[in-house]
């Protein structure tokens, strides 16, 4: 469009589709009523117009922002997955989202007291750190949906996966591949980490390996996966299997035994968990575990969505399965 054109209007919108303009208010702002083929027609004539919503107009008019914030670490991949299936299921409703990021220098309070500053009508928060009484106060404020953390002692809406269950997957499948000697990558502080750290514990037990039991220090990064294969690589003998805290601790672990020359899986096998979108690059080939990242998202949107439109009070826990993903780093115990 160059610089003199108009700015296309809902009016040529409705123009071009031939119907009223309140039809073309409805089905760009995801609010039922008209027919699917009318949708369909709309979103073609807004497109191929050019026409883009005025937000702010739109939100002076209705007094509400249609906005959900959502707090992400900003180093996390399996967060950035996240707020994209996050935006899909936000525009299917009527939604739009604003980011909140946590950085080494930006923490939890900073990130919500931005996303409500931006006049954001829910709070989605991707794996929270802060105490339950703290997210409750915030939940005061506005709706707080949950993501990946238990939560206990506040009356919250969560949405996650058994991240204890989906460990001990990996140790039962390590173990039918006759592993014995497993050694496990900690997440550090927190809840998650304190769920992921039990599913390995809970899982040895069940296979009589309590004796075998091992748990190194790290966190979420591919620092700290490094620095756990260096430990291993500087004692007598190495392990068969590591199970990291999540996938970039995995590769961190993956990158230092190359290093080294070690042959994963062939002498060592490795494994981590979110199947985030590093671990399904053929140079990392990750063993990991799934927690359904687009199904998360949906029902964290659900939730938020049912709270602000619906007027549901009482708090609901989604939990759901995750899911083993094998792929190229982990072998038969040789």
């Amino acid at each position: 469009m160059g610089s003199g054109a108009r700015r296309p209007r809902l009016e040529d919108v409705a123009a071009k589709v031939g119907v009223s303009t309140a039809s073309v208010s409805l089905v760009l702002r995801g609010v039922p009523g008209p027919s699917e083929r009318t949708r369909q027609r709309v979103l073609k004539a807004a497109a191929d117009l050019g026409y883009q919503v005025d937000r702010t107009a739109s939100t002076l008019a209705s007094r509400r922002s249609r906005l959900l914030g959502v707090m992400i670490e900003i180093r996390s991949p399996f967060h950035a997955e996240l707020v994209e299936h996050l935006h899909d299921a936000a525009e299917e409703v009527g939604y739009d989202l604003v980011l909140g990021t946590l950085t080494r220098t930006r923490d939890e309070h900073t990130a919500t007291r931005t996303l409500l500053a931006f006049r954001s009508e829910a709070l989605i928060l991707l794996g929270p750190t802060s105490p339950a009484e703290t997210l409750a106060a915030l939940d005061a404020q506005a709706p707080v949906i949950v993501v990946g953390r238990r939560i206990t002692g506040a009356a919250l809406d969560v949405v996650r996966s058994a991240d204890d269950e989906g460990v001990g997957q990996l140790v039962d499948h390590l173990v039918d591949l006759g592993h014995r000697d497993i050694v496990y990558v900690d997440g550090g502080k927190g809840v998650i980490a304190t769920d992921r750290r039990r599913g390995y514990r809970t899982a040895m037990r069940r296979h009589g390996l309590d004796d075998r039991i091992r748990v190194l220090t790290g966190d979420h990064t591919e620092e700290s996966g490094e620095r756990a294969a260096r430990l291993l690589l500087e004692a007598p003998q190495l392990p068969t299997a590591v199970v990291a805290f999540n996938d970039p601790c995995a590769i961190g672990v993956l990158t230092a035994l190359s290093r080294a020359g070690v042959d994963v899986p062939g002498r060592v096998s490795v494994a981590g968990y979110d199947n985030d979108t590093l671990s399904r690059l053929s140079c990392f080939n990750l063993t990991t575990v799934s927690q359904g990242a687009r199904e998360q998202a949906r029902h964290a949107v659900t939730a938020a969505v049912e709270r602000l439109d619906d007027g549901r009070t009482a708090p609901r826990e989604v939990v759901l399965t995750p899911g083993l993903v094998v792929r190229g780093t982990i072998a038969r115990a040789v």
